[in-house]
């Protein structure tokens, strides 16, 4: 399966660089295709499980408007403080488990927080991270785990 995921993405590619539809571009570029899957298919995917990188997919387009939103609440909060005179900050660094099992759950948390206007992503690993906050709320805001939660829903750790 994952020969024929590779020559696909394979074809596309060379049809998006091409831009041109001529027989002997396009022979050209389903024997190449295949000839590049045949030799890379297992490095460029791998063993695939369509079902799962299915549920994936799905799970991330589900999980991307929340963090869009997100971004925009903390990006409203960190202009609010920027015109404040009085700059309510009040930096903090927290540190919590988010019990994450995949490489790939630590690297979303770690991305999003630091996505996230006024928190940033010091260290991420599978049992420790440690974030810095422009203020408390935001920590506290972190600290409530509704993120984390929505990562290991896409690690698959929790049902859907």
């Amino acid at each position: 399966m994952s020969f024929i995921i590779t020559t696909l993405i394979m074809f596309a590619f060379w049809i998006l660089l091409s831009g041109e539809f001529t027989l002997i571009l396009i022979l050209s570029g389903v024997i190449f295709s295949c000839i590049v899957s045949f030799m890379c298919h297992d490095f460029f995917i791998g063993n695939a499980n369509i079902k799962q990188e299915t549920i994936r997919i799905l799970k991330t387009i589900r999980y991307s408007p929340w963090l869009m939103w997100q971004i925009f609440l903390c990006n409203i909060d960190v202009v609010k403080m920027t015109f404040n005179p009085n700059m309510p900050i009040s930096p903090t660094v927290v540190s919590f488990d988010p019990e994450l099992k995949t490489n790939m759950g630590i690297v979303t948390l770690a991305n999003s927080i630091t996505l996230t206007p006024g928190t940033v992503t010091i260290t991420g690993a599978k049992n420790k991270f440690l974030v810095h906050a422009i203020t408390e709320s935001a920590a506290e805001s972190l600290m409530e785990g509704e993120m984390q939660r929505r990562v290991r829903e896409l690690e698959g750790d929790i049902s859907v």
